[in-house]
């Protein structure tokens, strides 16, 4: 009887264990698979029902059945309902507005999707998922129009440009140039008025802009900015180098990157820190001088720059360097700044209040200084011999920030001097210039402020 007991428990026992691992098994194999079906849809979304909008959708074992609705609270249509004859594990589903249907094409509507897998889980039914998201309805454009722009622009030089943006759903602002970048404006003096300077790159032939206004359902809206285009010649030099150059300042500044310069030949080691080194430290700065701020600018009583007292122009802007070599012409570079020079260790000034940004050993413009004085404007100080102003500090105008150095790629104390623009060198003489300061900037600002106010 025992026995017989026995004999019976165990195979009791050895059929739960079958069980048990058959249905371990099942549950492992893809056949009987219970993740549910991924619906990639936002809770909100803007439409201008010109293009469809798109919902991706995907299941570990493949897609059965996918349903699709749109209501407008008060009407339900269906707009999918597709069963895969070969089941797949994506699908994209363009979701657009029936051609002919009762909805109502001015209130916000209702997506609903619902989707099945070809699982076998859940007793053979599969795994399913439903997403809803809330459309809004927005067809009309942006209202875009330009206020008040700088007369002219100078090859190399600035401009300003105020102008009106306004949608209650606005998600993009930018004026876009020929050149490819995008100038972000800062919001100007009252509700759905912007500003922004401008800069037309030394390096481009010509300059064109025109502001871009994007909502979050797509509509766009562009105007295009007029400018007289002051084109200008710049000092074209070329320059010999001489043995003794390469053999020492350049040699200094190759053992910056010692694994990239220890096997060069002389001019080699030259073509690197005048050109790859160059471009290095270049990307370090439009990096450190892209930021704009988004305080709202009221006024920019901004005041011309003056650095250096009794400082001496030795180099200007602009100024397209060929350099000479046995003879031959082996490397060019743009000299993009004003160098200035009085005596050993002078005084640096900064003429405007604003906060240091930078204040780092930058390799071809040494110890480097930058100081951001708002509105997307940076003033940059190269070759110092000593930074006294550093990072997140806050200085005042007049404050010594630095002394004038030979540090980086200087045979002579001198101050490399820079303004830069969202990340864009531009002519520093204008802005140690009053006369142009209160013509493209003081008056235009003024200018816009009484246009708005009427």
């Amino acid at each position: 009887m025992r026995k017989g007991l026995s004999v019976g428990l165990v195979l009791v026992l050895l059929v739960i264990i079958l069980i048990v691992l058959g249905i371990m098994y099942i549950g492992k194999t893809s056949m009987f698979e219970q993740n549910s079906p991924k619906i990639l849809l936002k809770e909100q979304i803007y439409w201008n029902l010109k293009k469809p909008i798109k919902v991706k959708i995907t299941d570990d074992s493949g897609l059965k059945q996918i349903k699709a609705f749109l209501s407008d609270g008060n009407k339900k249509v269906m707009i999918l309902d597709t069963s895969f004859k070969n089941p797949t594990k994506e699908y994209i589903l363009d979701v657009v507005f029936p051609k002919v249907s009762p909805l109502n094409k001015k209130s916000n509507l209702q997506l609903m999707i619902e989707v099945t897998d070809i699982s076998k889980w859940n007793f053979f039914l599969g795994n399913s998922s439903q997403a809803s998201s809330t459309i809004i309805i927005d067809t009309k454009k942006p209202e875009l129009f330009s206020l008040i722009s700088s007369y002219g622009i100078t090859k190399g030089g600035a401009a300003l440009s105020i102008f009106k943006a306004k949608d209650d759903n606005l998600d993009q602002l930018y004026i876009e140039t020929n050149f490819g970048k995008k100038f972000k404006p800062s919001p100007f003096y009252k509700d759905d008025y912007f500003a922004s300077l401008l800069v037309w790159p030394l390096q481009e032939k010509t300059f064109r802009a025109k502001i871009v206004a994007i909502d979050k359902a797509g509509n766009v809206s562009k105007a295009r900015l007029s400018f007289f285009l002051k084109n200008k010649t710049y000092k074209t030099s070329t320059i010999t180098v001489k043995d003794s150059f390469i053999d020492g300042k350049i040699s200094d500044l190759a053992a910056d990157n010692p694994q990239e310069t220890e096997n060069l030949t002389k001019i080699e080691k030259f073509k690197y820190i005048n050109e790859t080194y160059r471009d290095i430290n270049n990307k370090i700065i439009q990096q450190v001088t892209t930021k704009v701020d988004q305080n709202r600018v009221n006024s920019f009583n901004i005041k011309p720059f003056y650095p250096l007292k009794n400082g001496q122009v030795v180099a200007s802007y602009g100024d397209h360097r060929y350099y000479k070599y046995n003879g031959e012409i082996v490397s060019e570079s743009y000299h993009m700044g004003l160098d200035l020079a009085s005596v050993r260790m002078a005084n640096i000034k900064t003429s405007n209040a604003g906060i240091v940004v930078f204040d780092q050993y930058n390799g071809i413009y040494g110890n480097n200084l930058i100081i951001y004085h708002g509105f997307g404007l940076y003033s940059l100080y190269g070759h110092c011999s000593n930074i006294l102003a550093h990072k997140g500090s806050v200085v005042k105008a007049g404050e010594v920030v630095a002394k004038t150095g030979a540090t980086g790629l200087a045979l002579g104390d001198h101050l490399h001097f820079g303004i830069l623009i969202q990340g864009f060198d531009t002519r520093a003489a204008e802005w140690m210039d009053p006369v142009w300061i209160k013509t493209n900037i003081i008056d235009i600002i003024n200018s816009a402020r009484k246009m708005i106010e009427r």
